[in-house]
């Protein structure tokens, strides 16, 4: 008799946000529990980040990701998704063979979940803004390229000349 290797396999489970922030821990325990009953092995579960949809789904504009790592053999994926899609509180499922990935990948937390924890931990802390002249703002840098001396002068002289223009009109 042949056995099958488990592979490792990435679950991206997708969970109406208003259900994720009034019952979180009976989503986690309903992707959990869909993972157990197809009898993988259970590497990471964790909150991957809360977006807008890019379009509604089932009538919802946002929706919470939660990524899960498990190792399986390819006969049990079908059943998982097919126990996803029946579930009333997963909207969407994507599993995906990413037998390559590191295992150091798997503990570390992805880069959003930092970014949101880094988020909060600032609002939480207050702190006063650096005024320092000359600084950019990161927004401000992105949204537009510095300008060379005088071009400054030049815009506002077209700028002027613009509304010289329709005066005249």
């Amino acid at each position: 008799m042949k056995t099958v290797a488990a592979k490792l396999y990435e679950g991206m489970f997708l969970v109406d946000s208003a259900l994720a922030a009034s019952d979180w821990q009976g989503v986690i325990n309903t992707i959990r529990s869909i993972l157990d009953k197809a009898g993988v092995d259970i590497v990471s579960v964790e909150k991957w980040d809360e977006r807008k949809l890019a379009y509604g789904i089932k009538g919802k504009s946002r929706g919470t990701y939660i990524l899960a790592y498990f190792r399986a053999d390819g006969s049990q994926v079908g059943p998982i998704e097919r126990a996803a899609q029946l579930s009333e509180d997963i909207v969407r499922v994507l599993i995906l063979c990413v037998e390559d990935l590191d295992e150091r990948y798997l503990t570390k937390k992805t880069t959003v979940i930092e970014a949101a924890q880094s988020r909060q931990l600032e609002e939480a802390t207050p702190t006063e803004p650096d005024s320092s002249p000359g600084e950019l703002d990161v927004e401000q840098a992105e949204a537009s390229p510095p300008k060379a001396d005088g071009e400054d002068e030049q815009d506002e002289a077209q700028e002027q000349d613009e509304v010289e223009e329709k005066d005249e009109l």
